[in-house]
């Protein structure tokens, strides 16, 4: 069976730039939750459908596919809001991502990122859970780049992310993210080596 490492963190916390690393250093796929939702939200997707029935054409783009920045300005300020989507999209990632592990060599490692990898059943499916960090400062800086947002609608996103106090108990390692990519790199290719001895192919 693949052996999996479960990424999580909050938002523009830099799990994609660790998940990259986890690749150069021998993982044998990447697979984002994020980016598999950004295909679910695709015009004529079952899914993206779902959205508009629930949240209405003012969440859609005009060719038919969900306004992901319209879509956040709704959820990101209403908890029932949120959950009600999650209850629209979670199962959809799951089979997705069952469907994309059935195509990774059995010793091979699949590296998982998700935001709420801890919040659900994909945990159990992981040997190991890193969370990524960084100052929110950083954070906020990436998702106002990242996403052509304002101060004030990146910051509606940052407070709505989970405590990651929790997490700490529920994670193997830490990864600081809030340095150089050199340090980042040092911390996931250590990780990684100890991943390794312990969960050999």
């Amino acid at each position: 069976m693949s052996r999996m490492i479960g990424l999580t963190g909050n938002i523009a916390c830099g799990k994609t730039s660790v998940g990259n690393m986890l690749l150069a250093l021998g993982a044998e796929r990447y697979i984002d939750a994020d980016a598999i939702v950004h295909h679910l939200y695709e015009s004529g997707q079952p899914i993206a459908i779902k959205v508009a029935q629930s949240f209405g054409p003012s969440v859609m783009a005009a060719d038919g596919s969900v306004d992901r920045n319209a879509l956040g300005a709704v959820v990101f300020q209403d908890a029932e809001a949120m959950q009600r989507l999650e209850h629209i999209v979670h199962p959809a990632v799951g089979v997705a991502l069952m469907e994309a592990f059935s195509t990774v060599s059995s010793s091979g490692v699949v590296v998982i990122d998700a935001v709420k990898l801890l919040e659900g059943n994909l945990k159990n499916l992981c040997q190991t859970r890193w969370l990524v960090v960084c100052p929110e400062e950083q954070e906020r800086a990436r998702l106002m780049t990242r996403n052509q947002l304002s101060r004030n609608e990146a910051d509606v996103r940052l407070r709505a992310q989970p405590s990651r106090t929790n997490a700490l108990a529920l994670v193997d390692e830490v990864i600081d993210n809030g340095g150089s990519l050199d340090e980042t790199y040092s911390q996931v290719k250590a990780a990684f080596d100890r991943f390794c001895k312990e969960f050999p192919a």
